[in-house]
Parts: C-alpha cells; structure tokens; sequence
C-alpha cells in the first residue's frame, strides 16, 4: 500500500526535526555581522571584557553569555519552527544603539558606550532574523542588558542603609558604638562602610539573577514581581548583618580578627548563601513545569511587512554601524590650545606658603594638561588650599570626572565622611584620615561658560561641546581646609573666595581663557 504524504507536510517535519537551509543561511549572516561589529568597537568590547575578569562588583557578567546562549538553546526546537527573514525596522535598533555609543563617545560616559554596543548587537539580530524570531528570543535579547556594567550609584545610597541597619544592632547587643557618615567607631577600633561593603555588588548581581529565575521557573507575573522584590531585599538584609557580626565581633576579639574572617568569607561565599536563601524562599511558590514549552510559536508568528534579504540588511546594519565610529573620529581632534606654563592666581589679603604636614591633601587628576595646587594663608592665621586642573580637550582615558579622578583618589586616605550645604554652588563634603585629622573640601567645575559641581552636568556640558563645536577647555578648581581649634574651616574658604573669586575667573585665569 502506497501512503501520500503532503509536501507541506514533509516540510514541516524535516523543519520541526532541525534546522533547515534558510535558518543555517541567516545563522551564519548573524555570525558574521556580530563579528564585524564587535572587532569595529574591540576597544570597547576589550574594556568590558576587562571589567568584567577584574570588578568583583561585576564579576557575575562573565556568566551572563553562557545564561544567554543556554537560554537560546533551550528554545531550539521552537525556533526551527519559525521562518528567520531580513525586517528593514530592525536597523532602527542599530542606529539607536549606535547613537547611544556615539553620545556615550563624546560625553565620555563608558556605560553609554557598552549599553550602545549591547544594543547594536541586538538590533543586528532583529534585523538579520526578522520580528517574529526576535519575539521568540525576546527574553534572551533583553537579558543581554545585563552584559553592561551598571549599578554602581547604587553604593552611596547602600552605604547608608547599611549603617543604618548594623548601628541599632549593636546598640541591641551592648555595643557602646558611634557613627560620623559612614565610620563606625568602637571601644577598640573604627569601621569604614566603605563603597565595596555597601553590598551593591550583591544587590546587582541579584537583579541578574532574579531575572531569570523570575523567568525560568515562575509563569504569573505577580510571582515574578514578589520573587524580584526578595531578591533585591535579601541581599540587603543579609549585608547589614554581615556588617554588625564583623563589628561585633571586633569588639568581642580584635579588629585584626574579625576583619580577617571577613575578607574569607565576604565574596563568592556570601553571595552563594544568599542565592541559596533567596531560591530556598521562592521555591514552594514555583508554577512552570519542568517540562513546559518555553515560548509558544504559533502565537509569535505574524505576517512580516519590509522583510528582506539577510545579506542587504546585514551590509545595511554593518554600513549604518560603521558611521558612528566615523562621526566620532571627526569630532575627536577638536581641542583648545592652552598656555605652555600656568600658574595660580595672587590673592589680596593671603599670601603663599608651604603644603601642609599634618595633614598633606591633593585631588587625583593624572591626564590633566595642567595641575597647579598651592596652599594660602591669611594675617588671621587661617589656611586654604586651592588646587587646579585644566583640560585642553577630553576623551576616553583623560576625563575631568570618572572612577578614582578628583578630590579623592582610589584607596585614598581620606576618606568621606559626609556631604555639607554648598558653598557658593560648590559641592562641600567632609573627610577624615588616619590621625583623625579632617578636612573639608569645596568642589567646581567649568565646562564652556558653564559652572558646576555636578557630574552629571559636567557630563551633558561635555557632550554639548564635542557634538556642536564649542569651547572644548575644562576646568576643576577645589577649594579645601583643614579642620582645627579656633579655625572654621568654612569661614576661612568662603572669606577666601570672596576675595579670589569668583570661580570662573579663577578658572579661566590659569587655563588662559579670555
């Protein structure tokens, strides 16, 4: 007997089986756009790398590829299902990508730039492979978010909520404890809950995974949502008390001792037991079977309107990609040119004399053009320290704002203690070093005509400037005095600035600006 078997349906059994010609076409396509576009922004690409082999604030990036490709992976069988085809709207997501690097670029904002390569990748996928895949692997390509740094403004908000929390503890367990900012201080020792303690780290790396057991193991979005909430609560709760049993047992030992088993036990440890209390809470409430189909095809398969050829959108994508780095080159020669010497400004009423001992201060600022820093005194007996540093131009690498650049350097002795009113628009915050000497520092920036002490500003004033030509000079000036009987340290600065001021003429004085 003779059994006639449709061809459409020979098609759609050989397709369900494996992968047919048209998805290996698309495939290797993908492959090699994403080449290309990762060896155009390798330098980009080499830094993330970097960051994520050396940060152990984001160490939890190197498995996030692996989750990716383990994720599309368990979605295969349902993809050879679906048809891939080229989608013209997909180069929308590249150019946004591709802009997002571009402002990233000029601003010399890194986040800018990683999220805008992240994102150039995942438009090249929707381009390449058309809508109705790209809904298949819509959760894969937003986790892929999670391969950019982020989170770390997250640390001074943490570092409060952590004092907050071990500081009643101790309290509760007869410890006789003071807090100044974020120093704990004990009868045989004082704490820094410094950036790295803050447990940030942790809570990011939580959101990542969260996410996907949110996604892997919960179908109703109202678990998902309280599964999120524990695993960004847990971590915070668990860092506090990590903070007060260290503490605590400092005080029933020695710093030495209980320091020491927190440097062994605060890492991948900790965070594995705290994974494993916030899978132990989220267990009993899981509602996806193991063996449900991840993603539903027929429901993901639409009419395609501008589909196209994979090579034409892939040349197209790879083109469009091509020109930022193009603009960025045309823009990055643009820089004003600066006195050979400069020096800083004779102030009435205060004369020049020799750097402090007691308690020696200067701002981190390694690829400036200029650094100037001096110290003045008055017939009053107070003292100032003013310190400069002009930028003829900025970019990757010599930046007036970034990680470990300004009034305190990276592991610096000083440590912050608080932020104080304003002085005069400046940003005023308070420090502390060993000896328990303080200080109080004053901070301004000026970018174009603009003055400043926000990041964020300097930030928006430097894009401003690369992308439409203006005046590329960039200035920070740092007002500072030491704490001391009978000296008010912010009595003596603004006396100072009355006089020496204002900033932007001491500013354009030592850059040469007219």
């Amino acid at each position: 007997m003779t059994i006639i078997v449709p061809a459409a349906d020979f098609a759609a059994g050989t397709k369900a089986g494996g992968f047919d010609a048209r998805w290996r076409c698309h495939a290797a396509v993908l492959f090699g756009a994403a080449l290309l576009i990762v060896a155009l922004f390798r330098n980009d690409a080499v830094t993330l790398a970097s960051i994520w082999w050396t940060s152990t604030t984001f160490g939890h990036c190197l498995f996030i590829s692996p989750v990716i490709a383990w994720l599309v992976w368990q979605r295969r069988t349902e993809l050879a299902q679906g048809a891939p085809t080229g989608w013209w709207p997909g180069l929308l997501l590249v150019a946004a990508g591709g802009f997002g690097w571009l402002l990233g670029d000029a601003a010399s904002v890194a986040l800018a730039r990683h999220l805008g390569l992240v994102m150039m990748l995942q438009g090249a996928v929707v381009t390449i492979l058309g809508p109705n895949v790209a809904r298949a692997l819509l959760f894969p390509l937003a986790y892929a978010f999670f391969l950019v740094p982020f989170g770390e403004g997250l640390e001074t908000p943490l570092q409060g909520v952590t004092v907050a929390m071990t500081m009643p503890l101790l309290h509760l367990f007869g410890v006789p404890a003071q807090v100044e900012g974020v120093l704990i201080t004990i009868p045989n020792g004082y704490f820094e809950v410094a950036e790295a303690c803050s447990g940030a780290k942790f809570v990011i790396a939580m959101i990542a995974y969260g996410a996907l057991v949110a996604q892997v193991c919960f179908v109703s979005w109202r678990r998902r949502a309280l599964f999120m909430v524990a695993a960004l609560i847990v971590p915070v709760i668990a860092n506090g008390l990590r903070a007060f049993g260290t503490i605590y047992a400092a005080y029933l030992t020695s710093v030495e001792r209980a320091t020491g088993l927190d440097h062994i036990v605060y890492g991948w440890v900790f965070f594995g037991l705290v994974m494993a209390a916030v899978l132990a809470i989220g267990w009993r409430w899981f509602d996806r079977a193991p063996d449900a189909p991840v993603i539903d095809v027929a429901r993901l398969q639409r009419p395609v309107r501008f589909a196209c050829d994979p090579l034409i959108a892939a040349a197209v994508a790879l083109t469009l990609v091509a020109a930022f780095p193009a603009w960025s080159a045309a823009i990055a020669g643009r820089a004003d040119i600066l006195p050979e010497s400069a020096v800083l400004p004779d102030v009435p009423g205060w004369h020049r004399v020799a750097m402090s001992e007691r308690a020696p201060w200067s701002p981190n600022y390694p690829a400036a053009d200029h650094f100037l820093i001096g110290r003045y005194a008055d017939g009053q007996g107070d003292a100032v320290d003013l310190a400069v540093a002009v930028y003829g131009s900025q970019r990757e690498g010599k930046e007036l704002v970034s990680f470990g650049v300004g009034p305190l350097r990276e592991d610096d002795r000083w440590v912050r203690i608080e932020n104080l009113p304003m002085l005069s628009g400046g940003a005023v915050m308070r420090v502390t070093a060993p000896g328990r000497v303080e200080r109080q520092i004053v901070s301004w920036y000026r970018i174009g005509d603009t003055v400043t002490s926000s990041d964020s500003v300097v930030k928006l004033e430097t894009l401003k400037a690369k992308l439409l030509g203006g005046d590329q000079r960039a200035v920070a000036v740092h007002l500072s005095a030491e704490t001391a009987d009978g000296h008010d340290p912010r009595a003596a600065m603004d006396r100072f600035l009355a006089v020496a001021g204002p900033v932007a003429r001491i500013a354009d004085a030592v850059s040469g600006r007219r």
